[in-house]
């Protein structure tokens, strides 16, 4: 995985603090695999609860992720009991590590 222990944490706190404690983070995507280089950072975050303004949150966790790595492209899939899951989702649970 290339993330380090700092930009996992920002991640896990960033993620919590716009969707709630139990909020569960996955990588996913090129970022995952020691061997490549550059990519974006593709996450998934999941919750039990339903959300009212997906898309609001998914900027928002995505916006402050970027910025703390200095203008990284972020991706920010959710999952969440409300929302319909796609292809995606089982990509990134099936090929993702949880942070």
């Amino acid at each position: 995985m290339r993330l380090t222990p700092a930009q996992i944490h920002t991640i896990k706190s960033t993620a919590q603090a716009v969707l709630g404690e139990g909020a569960q983070v996955t990588l996913f995507g090129s970022r995952v695999d020691d061997t490549a280089k550059g990519g974006d950072v593709d996450l998934m975050v999941e919750v039990k609860h339903p959300l009212a303004e997906p898309a609001l949150m998914s900027a928002r966790i995505a916006s402050r992720v970027s910025r703390a790595m200095h203008g990284r492209k972020v991706d920010v899939l959710l999952k969440a009991p409300n929302l319909m899951e796609q292809a995606i989702h089982r990509i990134a649970m099936q090929q993702g590590v949880a942070l």
